[in-house]
């Protein structure tokens, strides 16, 4: 199963990812969880330890790894270099692995242009596609806001998107134009996850004002992910509302994926 989590920014995409990462480790369920935000921050909801985050480097700042693979230094514009590196031991060799849950972050390629053709994007886009036509039992996309990682040749890999709003008119706003970003290249599985619902009508108002997502379901508004972040610990362990509301999730992503044509 491929699940692709993103939604404007701040409204708890990756309280989802380390939930859903969690509860489907606990199942024991095989788990690769990527983290594709510029500004990573999934080690920390998914409690790691910092001697074992020390460990980890965004792909996307291993300069050497990247010049050995594309055979140009990282920075560099035009050129040649290769734009089909080896990416297949980068998953397991480049990872954690904490809990059940293996961890690889991506990272951001630092230049002014996004579409920059540099070896950074090259080895970045090459291990995305790896990831996508990988065997994981569980893979786990942290994105942000946009479908940029992903294209027409690989959006058939993804069994779900889901996208994450709160009860706000500018969060399905930023929900509306994902859901064209992801049709534009052909992915049409996308769920609604609604987060810091606080009552049973801004449930209703999420899914009366929904652009044209299903509602997967929500999670309630719990000061306890603030509490978790300040003692460095995970959500799954210290929210028991956030948990229950995962493993509800995870269920209904089972089903929907089951029942989902090939």
């Amino acid at each position: 199963m491929k699940i692709a989590i993103t939604g404007k920014g701040g409204v708890g995409k990756t309280t989802l990812a380390a939930l859903l990462a969690q509860a489907y480790a606990e199942a024991g369920r095989a788990v690769l969880a990527v983290d594709a935000d510029p500004a990573p921050c999934l080690a920390d909801a998914l409690g790691i330890p910092p001697a074992l985050r020390s460990g980890l480097t965004p792909i996307a700042e291993m300069g050497e790894l990247i010049e050995e693979r594309t055979g140009a230094k990282p920075g560099t514009v035009g050129g040649f270099f290769t734009l089909n590196p080896r990416v297949d031991d980068i998953p397991e060799e480049f990872s954690i692995m904490h809990r059940g849950v293996r961890l690889l972050e991506m990272g951001a390629v630092k230049t002014g242009s996004s579409g920059c053709i540099c070896p950074e994007s090259a080895l970045l886009k090459a291990l995305f596609t790896h990831l996508l036509f990988r065997q994981d039992d569980v893979l786990i996309l942290d994105m942000y806001a946009g479908v940029e990682h992903l294209g027409r040749a690989t959006a058939d890999f993804v069994d779900a998107m889901l996208v994450v709003a709160e009860p706000t008119r500018r969060s399905l706003g930023t929900a509306a134009q994902i859901r064209t970003l992801a049709e534009d290249i052909g992915l049409n599985r996308l769920w609604l996850v609604g987060n810091k619902v606080s009552s049973v009508e801004q449930a209703a108002f999420l899914e009366a004002e929904s652009p044209g997502i299903p509602l997967l379901g929500w999670l309630p508004e719990d000061g306890g992910v603030l509490t978790a972040d300040l003692a460095a610990e995970p959500v799954y362990d210290h929210v028991p509302v956030l948990r229950e509301g995962a493993l509800r999730l995870a269920a209904a992503l089972d089903r929907i994926t089951v029942e989902q044509p090939t």
